[in-house]
């Protein structure tokens, strides 16, 4: 997905809050984000996948953490 398509698929869901880490990271406002790789940021894998590629074609860095949940 281009960019542009996963603002439309963002818009379309009604993610507000994701498309605004789009719309910071295009502005240079968002420089690095941690997450949790299991979790992801969307539930939609394949949205998810090409929303974390987006980002990091806009220069954010992608910080992968643990869940706390799966230490256990």
């Amino acid at each position: 997905m281009t960019k542009e398509e996963v603002k439309t698929k963002l818009e379309q869901l009604q993610m507000e809050d994701i498309l605004e880490l789009v719309v910071d990271a295009e502005k240079g406002y968002l420089e690095e984000l941690e997450l949790v790789e299991s979790i992801g940021l969307v539930y939609d894998r394949e949205l998810n996948e090409a929303l974390i590629q987006v980002l990091k074609e806009l220069g954010v860095k992608i910080d992968y953490v643990v869940d706390e949940e799966e230490q256990k």
